[in-house]
């Protein structure tokens, strides 16, 4: 893909969404680090069900604290790995505390030593929260960045890589966004619903279900290729 359709690409999905946010429901910066430490391997729907009833209670890392690990996991026990989550979310208040006087810091290496924060958390509290042009690639964001040619890599960290290089500059800030919603709500892993995208015709995935342009005449269900096949017959 060359610079002219990347351009073209990212242009065509700010014009569909030119003020895109993230779907998980926080009010300051603690509460989007939270969010998205319980938001591994979780969907943020989950998340937010949580958090409505958490945050009137606790959002600040004293607040937290003051929770306790025990209740703390009786407001998450439905969201995966809770228990897990519980932990790492009390020691993470515990160290914003003691290192950084309960502030969520603006800066990489300082966000990385959080406990439960990985790179592609840090990068996404940067990027939403300091306005920092990070991309950070969840499964998402792969399946796009792969089937549009955008970014094709076998690693979340060299799409990350790749798209960081590659975004023009004028779109990197909501690349992520831009992408991950994408991803979400139209590139769907098991039927991306190809009719109504944007930038079809810069995608080299070749099941598309049905082809761009077209119209569904009913609801798809199962893998796009089985069903083009059904089609046929």
């Amino acid at each position: 893909m060359n610079i002219a359709q990347r351009t073209e690409l990212y242009r065509r999905l700010a014009s569909v969404n030119p003020n895109p946010r993230s779907d998980l429901v926080y009010g300051n910066h603690f509460e989007l680090l939270v969010a998205v430490v319980l938001s591994a391997q979780a969907t943020d729907v989950s998340v937010n069900k949580a958090t409505a009833k958490l945050w009137p209670v606790a959002n600040t890392p004293q607040a937290i604290l003051d929770l306790g690990e025990a209740r703390l996991r009786d407001y998450i026990k439905t969201i995966g790995l809770y228990q897990t989550k519980a932990k790492n979310v009390i020691k993470l208040c515990e160290q914003l505390l003691a290192l950084h006087g309960g502030v969520v810091p603006n800066d990489r290496k300082a966000l990385e030593a959080l406990p439960g924060v990985g790179s592609k958390t840090a990068s996404v509290v940067l990027n939403v929260a300091f306005g920092v042009p990070t991309i950070a690639v969840d499964t998402h964001i792969f399946r796009v960045a792969n089937r549009t040619g955008l970014a094709p890599e076998k690693t979340a960290d060299k799409v990350a890589a790749k798209l960081e290089k590659v975004t023009p500059k004028e779109y990197l800030l909501n690349a992520h966004h831009w992408l991950i919603l994408h991803g979400r709500y139209l590139c769907k892993a098991r039927t991306p619903e190809c009719w109504r995208c944007s930038i079809a015709e810069f995608c080299k995935f070749k099941a598309k279900t049905p082809a761009a342009g077209e119209v569904a005449v009913r609801p798809l269900k199962g893998k796009p290729v089985a069903k083009k096949k059904a089609a046929a017959r």
